[in-house]
């Protein structure tokens, strides 16, 4: 009997590659829908979000994140977590696989399949709000697809911006969240407010804005007057609509409604732009569908190196 893989982020990291796993995830939303059930904890701040996924054809995943945000005053991870891959013909385990680096290649690879297909082919400006890990992973993601673009970050603190440009030098840093706004191509923001930090009012035609840090009732990163400047796509309905802030909490005071929503990745082939002019939007809400599509990219990799 040949043992289970265990896939560690480093070894994993070097065989994966950002459009390779966009394709995968295109792949994934051609099969049947996937059965997702999400367990969301809370205790004051904290949350233990348990998701499950089945894709008849792919598989199943489970995935548990622990997400506790004051952890990096103790200079700890803020997410913590396990991910279990099982075989979609017997159920048996067919590997366990890094949380992070499911996390990393799935949060930023969703926002890279849709800015594939929304942003402007010829973008050359990207903004990068919020200096975390995500942040990191979006620089490198975009990177892949935007290799020619000129990224600036904007961060609550200049400090932790300062830290992350000094890893990348060539990635510039923003003083003024407006004004880097206003001249953005791409803007892409990964923060935990429970405020919107980027307005409406700030957004100009052409743009494509992608949103990733609110996962809870009560955050947004963007207000109303920005839903109502842009075409909105999600990744999936089942897991924003009902769940993240950003629209559930527009749709529940009328400010949009369901049916301003375009689509998600189920209608993957809607995911077009209509003009240069047109601001799109999107939200990546994740979910454990996406953990699954992610985790069998990477065990096919992994296995493709032997």
């Amino acid at each position: 009997m040949s043992s289970i893989p265990f896939i560690p982020f480093t070894e994993g990291d070097a065989l994966l590659d950002w459009i390779g796993l966009t394709d995968a995830l295109a792949a994934g939303h051609d099969l049947p829908k996937a059965e997702i059930g999400d367990t969301f904890l809370y205790r004051g701040p904290d949350t233990i979000l348990s998701r499950a996924a089945w894709i008849d054809g792919l598989g199943i995943a489970i995935k548990t994140a622990s997400i506790f945000p004051k952890n990096p005053a103790s200079n700890m991870p803020t997410v913590n977590g396990g991910v279990n891959l099982y075989s979609d013909v017997d159920g048996t385990l067919e590997a366990i696989i890094d949380f992070h680096l499911v996390t990393k290649w799935k949060t930023a690879g969703d926002s890279l399949t849709a800015a594939h297909r929304l942003a402007r082919p010829d973008s050359q400006k990207i903004l990068i709000v919020g200096a975390g890990t995500v942040g990191r992973s979006l620089h490198d993601a975009y990177s892949a697809a935007f290799p020619d673009a000129q990224f600036t970050v904007w961060n609550r603190s200049f400090k932790n911006a300062e830290k992350m440009a000094s890893e990348r030098p060539s990635l510039n840093i923003a003083g003024d969240l407006e004004a880097a706004v206003r001249q953005a191509d791409i803007v892409t923001s990964a923060t935990m407010s429970t405020e919107p930090l980027i307005k409406g009012d700030w957004l100009q035609p052409g743009q494509h804005i992608d949103l990733i840090g609110a996962y809870r009732p009560d955050m947004r990163e963007v207000d109303d007057a920005a839903l109502a400047r842009a075409r909105i796509f999600v990744d999936s309905l089942d897991t924003t609509v009902g769940h993240i802030g950003e629209l559930k909490i527009p749709i529940e005071f009328g400010t949009i409604s369901k049916g301003d929503i375009i689509a998600d990745y189920y209608n993957i082939d809607t995911f077009t732009r209509q003009s240069d002019d047109e601001i799109t939007l999107f939200k990546n809400g994740g979910g454990a569908h996406l953990d699954l599509m992610t985790s069998r990219y990477i065990l096919d990799r992994w296995r493709s190196k032997s």
